[in-house]
């Protein structure tokens, strides 16, 4: 079910090596330009979170609410998500629709780059693994090394990016979670191609930069408009109707 995805990333690896003569170099284009045909949905990914942060209290108090009765918590909370136009998936988005490339590029390393390719000589084996190269090879490994650290760094970094706005346990909990996903990240890295390392790499930092530059300003001001929404929105009453009882006679 791939292989049409794979031939495209291929063809397109291809066409940007015959100019740049370097498969690394290639494959950190190729990033970019994912990148950049991907800034928009970023922005209104950017904007879902911010409007989830805004509608989080709301929403906990209709979880609370109706604690006891999850079906009509189910309902309410999805006609809350109707009337705010808002979609719980849409902050993850430009994540999904990278992680097809994210597997087709290693079959292409595997299957498709005459012995793998390298990255200007530095890394003369992109469909080498850190794993297996320091196994045979402990000084030529430090490259892969490099970049496989950088793998769990550059996880790391956006998550704690993200915390800033969070105090207390929660904030502490997101770190927390940051750092065992850091090092997750590390231990499955340890056995993938250095190309796709690589792709990761150049996409994640390219993430930190347009968080650090972009998305803060972003949510920031996106979160305002929300809050104000908010508070400009009419006050909505649930109001539960006492049932009606028929008056008592009395006996003549």
């Amino acid at each position: 079910m791939w292989d049409w995805l794979v031939d495209i990333i291929y063809w397109v690896l291809q066409l940007i090596q015959s100019v740049a003569q370097d498969w690394g170099l290639s494959i950190i284009i190729l990033t970019v330009a994912i990148r950049l045909i991907l800034t928009p949905l970023t922005i209104k990914s950017t904007k879902s979170t911010a409007k989830m942060q805004v509608l989080q209290p709301k929403l906990q108090q209709i979880q609370e609410r109706y604690a006891d009765d999850p079906q009509r918590q189910a309902e309410e909370m999805q006609k809350f998500y109707s009337e705010n136009k808002f979609n719980p998936l849409g902050g993850c988005l430009p994540l999904f629709l990278q992680m097809p490339v994210f597997f087709a590029l290693f079959s292409v390393l595997r299957d498709r780059i005459p012995d793998g390719g390298s990255f200007f000589g530095i890394i003369p084996d992109l469909a080498g693994t850190p794993g297996g190269m320091f196994a045979t090879d402990m000084v030529a490994a430090i490259p892969y090394l490099v970049i496989v650290v950088l793998f769990g760094v550059l996880t790391l970094v956006p998550q704690l990016l993200s915390s800033r706005g969070q105090t207390g346990a929660q904030a502490q909990s997101m770190k927390s979670m940051a750092v065992i996903m850091a090092i997750f990240m590390v231990v499955v890295g340890w056995s993938l191609p250095a190309g796709v390392l690589l792709y990761y790499d150049t996409s994640s930092a390219w993430g930190v930069v347009q968080q650090l530059f972009i998305t803060r300003r972003v949510m920031e001001k996106y979160k305002a408009q929300e809050e104000e929404r908010l508070a400009n929105a009419p006050i909505e009453v649930d109001v539960v109707r006492r049932e009606k009882k028929a008056r008592p006679h009395k006996k003549r």
